[in-house]
C-alpha cells in the first residue's frame, strides 16, 4: 500500500462527499436502535453544515497512490462553539459540564473497508488529536459513536476516551476526554 495522508482545506470538503455518505450507510447497517434516522443523514446534512458552524475545521483524506489516488479514508474534526451541540437533534452534553467556551469534537471518521486494521486509523486519530491540541483554550473533545459500531466506540475507549452517556435513548454514545 503507497498510502498519502493530505490535510485538505475545508473548502476540498466535496472530496469526502463519497466516504461521508458512506459512513452513513455503515452505520445504518450497524445499528440496532433506530436506523432509519440514518436515511435524512448524509455529506449535506451533516457535514456541511457542521463545517459552516465550526470556528475551526480540520480535514484529513488518505489517499492509495496504488489504486490511482482514490481516496480511502477520511477524518473530520472541529472546533465549535459548546452551543452547537443543542439543536432540535439532541442535546449532546450537559453545557454546563464544560467550563471553555468551546469544545473539540471528532466528528467525523472512516476507512474503507479493506484498509481497516493498518494503523490507518491510529494515524488520523493522532493527527486529529494533535490539532485538537494546538487551541490551548480547548480543555473538552468529544466523539460520537452511533449505537451497533462497536469497534469505533472499542477504538476511542483504546485511545483514552471515556463514556459520559448515550443520548436518544442509546441511538448515540457520547465519549469524552480532557485536555491531559
Amino acid at each position: 500500500m503507497n498510502l498519502q495522508y493530505e490535510v485538505i482545506p475545508e473548502e476540498k470538503a466535496e472530496y469526502c462527499r463519497e466516504l461521508c455518505n458512506e459512513l452513513m450507510l455503515f452505520q445504518k447497517s450497524k445499528a440496532s436502535i433506530a436506523p432509519e434516522r440514518f436515511d435524512s443523514m448524509n455529506f449535506d446534512t451533516r457535514m456541511l453544515p457542521s463545517i459552516r458552524s465550526a470556528l475551526h475545521n480540520y480535514l484529513v483524506v488518505v489517499k492509495d497512490h496504488d489504486q490511482q489516488d482514490e481516496i480511502i479514508a477520511y477524518v473530520y474534526t472541529n472546533i465549535s462553539p459548546k452551543e452547537a451541540y443543542v439543536n432540535d437533534f439532541a442535546t449532546f452534553f450537559d453545557l454546563s459540564s464544560v467550563q471553555k467556551e468551546n469544545v473539540g469534537c471528532l466528528s467525523q471518521f472512516y476507512i474503507k473497508e479493506g484498509y481497516r486494521q493498518f494503523g490507518i486509523g491510529s494515524m488520523l486519530f493522532n493527527m486529529s488529536m494533535e490539532w485538537l491540541k494546538s487551541f490551548e483554550d480547548i480543555e473538552d473533545y468529544f466523539v460520537f459513536t452511533s449505537n451497533g459500531n462497536h469497534d469505533a466506540l472499542s477504538f476511542y475507549k483504546r485511545k483514552g476516551f471515556l463514556v459520559s452517556h448515550d443520548i436518544l435513548d442509546g441511538f448515540i454514545t457520547v465519549l469524552r476526554s480532557n485536555r491531559k
